[in-house]
């Protein structure tokens, strides 16, 4: 795919005209999938494909088109010269945009993650015979994934990884499941059975008698797919330079006098993620952007355009300003200690249909979902009953945070919406302090 990615570009170079240039983006992959429904295989199959999105400008016009390619040199061209033809079209309609900002000095990068997967056959055992006389449910994903960049001032850019998931639940009956995700670049059946095991063990866990707790505040423990909801809503606008001079950011507070707990660092980890490191308009990320410092709000995630627009530095961000490889420092409590530094009170094991409740105060609402526990003394005792939460960002990860673990989870991201994704967060679980379950 690299090759004819560039062999692409090339003939891109060659058929420009007068004063115009270009930049070209590919996003690629060659996937294998199985879908897995009461531990039995559903629908295996493979997925390839490629696709090329070309922006020609003149000056400060510019206009974009995207296409799927078929791998076939001739086809590709006759679509790319059509493309041409095209954007030649609304250029000549289109005003300048003073907001136009790309990176003009070429920054040429090649970046091939080794390749550690398992065959298919392997990983398939795996999962069957961690799934055997159980019901489970779900989608494994693996295969190489491709990103590049090209322009008209000689930049290209190639990034290759390659990453599997599994995105699974053992269901018991009812709305009672476990959900269990492993996902990475280098597969350990060890280490993806202890997690199946784990899942089976919280399981039978779920069979017992559930309980429903009183509304009130609570001592919880929020494992890291739990915090993976929350952090997902605080990248909803949380970081973009945009959201933040614009005064829409669920942050506003933190441009002022607001603080989080001093254990609390967030950074955008280009250099630790899997997300390539350059972006639409040929700017290279930087290997770190601290957002978060300590509990102080600290940098945005600043695009080009926004750069240009409120006159800042760009920092590499995508058109979105949200962040692709979110890292939260991990904190000091052992994982094994985390029961009896919970106490008495919810153990909850995954969040969903999060909002934000009031986005100026940075409260979210959402619901528990799967594996959420009551504790007493330290000993998961019985399910408790679908709760929902409403609570502060402030409080959560703030005044209330009373612990973080020192092992962090790498949570890949498991969208497969047009393509399988490459954003992922790393992140701690946490002891919160009279969380608030509404109702």
């Amino acid at each position: 795919m690299q090759d004819h990615f560039f062999t692409l570009s090339d003939a891109v170079a060659a058929r420009l005209r007068g004063n115009e240039g270009f930049l070209a983006t590919f996003r690629g992959e060659a996937s294998q999938f199985v879908r897995f429904n009461t531990s039995s295989v559903r629908q295996p199959g493979t997925v390839e494909q490629r696709n090329f999105a070309l922006e020609l400008f003149d000056g400060k016009r510019h206009a974009s088109a995207s296409m799927t390619l078929t791998g076939a040199q001739n086809d590709d061209l006759a679509r790319i010269d059509a493309a041409l033809t095209s954007l030649r079209e609304i250029l000549a309609v289109t005003d300048e945009d003073p907001l136009f900002l790309i990176n003009t000095t070429p920054q040429s990068s090649t970046r091939v993650l080794p390749h550690a997967l398992p065959p298919p056959e392997a990983a398939l055992d795996a999962i069957l015979t961690s799934g055997a006389g159980q019901d489970l449910v779900g989608f494994y994903a693996a295969g190489p994934i491709h990103a590049g960049f090209a322009n008209s001032f000689g930049q290209r850019n190639w990034d290759t990884v390659h990453a599997f998931s599994m995105d699974a639940c053992f269901y018991l009956q009812a709305d009672r499941a476990v959900k269990m995700d492993y996902a990475g670049t280098a597969w350990d059946r060890d280490a993806f059975t202890a997690k199946a095991d784990a899942a089976k063990q919280q399981l039978a866990i779920l069979a017992r008698p559930a309980r429903t707790v009183k509304p009130g505040g609570y001592r919880v423990y929020l494992s890291p797919a739990a915090m993976e909801e929350i952090m997902s809503m605080l990248c909803w606008g949380g970081f973009g330079l945009s959201d933040h001079r614009t005064a829409t950011t669920p942050l506003i507070r933190m441009r002022e006098d607001a603080r989080l707990s001093p254990m609390v660092t967030i950074s955008e980890n280009i250099a630790g993620g899997l997300a390539a490191g350059f972006q639409g308009e040929g700017f290279v990320k930087p290997d770190c952007v601290t957002l978060i410092e300590n509990g102080v709000y600290r940098d945005c995630l600043a695009s080009p355009r926004s750069a240009a627009e409120f006159g800042a530095p760009q920092n590499g961000a995508e058109g979105f300003e949200s962040p692709v490889a979110l890292d939260m420092a991990a904190g000091s409590l052992p994982s094994a200690d985390v029961l009896k530094s919970l106490g008495t009170g919810v153990y909850i094991g995954n969040l969903w249909y999060l909002n934000y409740s009031d986005r100026n105060a940075c409260r979210m609402t959402g619901m528990t979902r799967f594996a959420t526990f009551w504790v007493e003394n330290g000993e998961i005792v019985a399910p408790i009953n679908v709760m929902r939460f409403d609570d502060t960002i402030y409080r959560m990860l703030g005044s209330n945070l009373a612990a973080l673990t020192a092992k962090r989870d790498v949570r890949l991201s498991t969208d497969t919406y047009e393509a399988r994704s490459r954003r992922a967060m790393t992140l701690p679980g946490a002891i919160v302090d009279d969380f608030k379950l509404t109702l």
